[in-house]
Order: structure tokens, then C-alpha cells, then sequence
């Protein structure tokens, strides 16, 4: 109970600074939609207003929506489509005029208007629309060429060109990916960012939190309690479970932050918990052994601040291990975060388990067992000088 009690101070502790909660939660919510937005792959939608266009601006539409990797999104007003637009709901909007049908019969020419953000795949998207707008075209210019040549009314050449438009042999392009595909093609814009996310913030708050430790042994507060029945393993217990419960609670508000804000996947739910509960161990070990060593809150301020930054650099949780050359992917798993960011690929890329991460476990056991015992040495050695 005892144990329990100082692992409660010490989460209470962290969670009386506000400042604490801006890194425990906003900071790695920021990161993630900073990273996803500008790195992550985005699904293609692009929102339509196309009210009172007639048949042909339906079937417009229609060609749009047959399109692979293209979302359409059909909007009522213009107005609900521009700021669709500004906000990235939609990456492009299309407005289909009223009357486009009837313009179209007659021999007129519609206008229609495209608007989107000053990004690449917008224009991407621009190239789609007007594809399809250029196979419409083609068919109406057909029609109305059998109309000058044949005769007969344009609403049956319109059906006749139609039919032969489909029934003409088109050009198919694929595109194969020279060598094994990176990230699988389905990967959510947030899912990379979002684990590698997890095991950088995770690492660097336990190594942050060990400035309360150095606290409590600044202020003698260990001391004190081996004074009462209060014998030594308690303390290091109650202090150990106070690190571990820390790192936990960030990681749970990350999953379930992420989870519901961006709609993560994390996969196996039992794998993704075994995970992020060994790991968390390692972290808690790092930052109790860093805890236990220095002698100031400044000193352990700056070193948690470099190794934090600098093995998570490493251990791909900057870069993708995936983009690494194969001798410097090797020695990034010196880091736990390397071993890690292996696992939560297993998990996230390749629909894998928990038995699927084995491996991956076992070296973060190793580590999180080799900086525990580290930690409780020196720990004991500093409550008992």
C-alpha cells in the first residue's frame, strides 16, 4: 500500500502543473496532426455542388465517383463548399452549374468552376476532373457530328455515342512499384506518426520526470520515510510504479487521443497493449537510472532533453526505419526505440500480433530489465550514503 501511495504522489505531482498537461497530451497531438498533415499519404476527396445540372452533370458526377482512390462528397450549397475547401475537409471542390444539361443540348458552353488548395495533390485532382470533363466532351462532340452527318435527333445521337464510347477499346496504364513498397498503400496519413509519436514522448516525459526524483532525494524525503517501518524496497517499488504510472498515463491518453481524433488504428488491441506496457517499463527504468545518477534538476533537465531527442532520431521515431540504409537501420537497434518502432510496423503495416512481436518484446524486457537493475543500484546506494 505503501508502494501505491508514493506512485500516487508522484502522478499527482505531474499532474498539478498545467504546463505538464500541454506535454503529456497537446503537444503529441500537435505532432501528430503536424506530421500526418504534411507527410502522411491523404485520401483524395474532393466535394460537388452540382444542384438542377440535369442528366449530364449527373453523369459527370457519376464518372468521378467511378474513379479509383477518389472520394466525392456531394455538397447542397457552394457556400458549404468553400470553407469545406479552406478547412481540408475536402481537397478540391467542383461546382456543376444549374442548366448545365440544357447548355450542353443546345450547343452552348457551360463553365464549370474548380477551387482548391495550394497543394500537390489538389492538383492532382485537377487533372482527374478535367479527364473526366474531356471524355464528356469527346462523347458530346461525337453526337453532334453524327448530327451534321446522319441526322435525326441529339438526344438518340447522344445515346448512340455513348454506346460507342464504351465499346471502344481504351488504353489501361499500371503502375508497379519498382522493389518492396515502403508503407503499405491503405496506411491512414496518421498511423506512421502517430506510433513513432508514441514511443518518442513516452521515453522523453519518463526521462523528464526523473527531476522529481532528484527532488525527493534533495530534499531528503527518502530518508525521512526509512525512519518510519517504511523499509528500503518499498521505496524503490512505490518510486519505480511512480514512473511507470506516469509514462501509462501518457500513452493511454495518446492511444485513445489519437484513436478518436484522427481515427487511428493501432491493430491488435492485446499486442498493441503488451507493447506500449513494455516499453512504458523501459522509459520508467531510463528515467529512474537518470534519477537516481545526477545530481541536480538542470542537469537532468538538459541530458533527458539529448538523449530523449537524440535516440528517438535514431530509433526512427524522426525518420522512418524504412528510409535508413541498411548498415545505419542495424545500429539504430541499439536504441529501444528502433526495437519498438519494429514492433508497432508489425502491428500497424502488416496486420501482425502478439506473437508476431515476440522478438521485438524480448529486447525491450532486456533493456527495461538492464536499466531497472542499474536504477534500483544506484537508488539504493544514493537513499542509504
Amino acid at each position: 500500500m505503501k508502494a501505491l501511495a508514493i506512485a500516487g504522489t508522484n502522478l499527482r505531482r505531474l499532474v498539478r502543473e498545467r504546463a505538464n498537461i500541454f506535454f503529456l497530451l497537446i503537444l503529441p497531438m500537435l505532432i501528430i496532426l503536424l506530421l500526418g498533415a504534411v507527410f502522411g499519404s491523404a485520401d483524395a476527396r474532393i466535394g460537388v455542388v452540382a444542384g438542377g445540372s440535369g442528366q449530364l452533370g449527373d453523369e459527370l458526377v457519376a464518372s468521378l465517383e467511378r474513379k479509383e482512390d477518389l472520394a466525392v462528397e456531394r455538397f447542397q450549397h457552394e457556400d458549404a463548399l468553400g470553407p469545406a475547401v479552406e478547412r481540408g475537409r475536402v481537397q478540391a471542390g467542383l461546382v456543376v452549374p444549374s442548366g448545365y444539361d440544357s447548355t450542353l443540348r443546345s450547343g452552348g458552353t457551360a463553365t464549370l468552376r474548380y477551387f482548391a488548395r495550394p497543394d500537390s495533390l489538389a492538383q492532382q485532382l485537377r487533372a482527374t476532373v478535367e479527364s473526366v470533363v474531356a471524355e464528356q466532351s469527346t462523347v458530346l462532340r461525337a453526337a453532334r457530328f453524327a448530327v451534321q452527318e446522319v441526322g435525326g435527333p441529339f438526344d438518340r445521337r447522344l445515346q448512340d455515342a455513348s454506346r460507342a464510347a464504351t465499346a471502344v477499346p481504351g488504353v489501361r496504364v499500371e503502375v508497379t512499384a519498382a522493389g518492396e513498397a515502403l508503407f503499405p498503400a491503405d496506411l491512414g496519413r496518421f498511423e506512421l506518426s502517430a506510433s513513432t509519436q508514441l514511443v518518442l514522448f513516452i521515453f522523453l516525459t519518463s526521462l523528464t520526470s526523473a527531476t522529481s526524483l532528484i527532488e525527493v532525494r534533495r530534499l531528503g524525503l527518502s530518508r525521512r520515510m526509512l525512519s518510519t517501518p517504511t523499509p528500503t524496497r518499498t521505496i524503490v517499488v512505490g518510486e519505480a510504479l511512480g514512473r511507470l504510472v506516469v509514462a501509462l498515463t501518457q500513452a493511454l491518453l495518446i492511444v485513445l487521443g489519437s484513436a478518436l481524433l484522427f481515427r487511428v488504428g493501432w491493430g491488435a488491441p492485446l499486442g498493441t497493449a503488451v507493447l506500449v506496457l513494455v516499453f512504458c517499463l523501459v522509459g520508467s527504468g531510463v528515467g529512474m537510472l537518470i534519477g537516481s545518477t545526477l545530481a541536480n534538476e538542470q542537469q537532468a533537465g538538459a541530458i533527458a532533453l539529448i538523449l530523449g531527442l537524440g535516440l528517438a532520431a535514431l530509433g526512427g521515431s524522426m525518420v522512418p526505419l524504412e528510409v535508413f540504409p541498411e548498415g545505419v537501420r542495424s545500429f539504430a537497434h541499439v536504441t529501444p526505440h528502433a526495437w519498438a518502432n519494429d514492433a508497432f510496423a508489425e502491428l500497424v503495416r502488416r496486420d501482425g500480433g502478439l506473437l508476431d512481436i515476440l522478438p521485438e518484446l524480448g529486447a525491450l524486457l532486456a533493456f527495461a530489465a538492464a536499466a531497472f537493475a542499474l536504477a534500483v543500484w544506484r537508488f539504493r546506494r544514493a537513499v542509504l550514503a
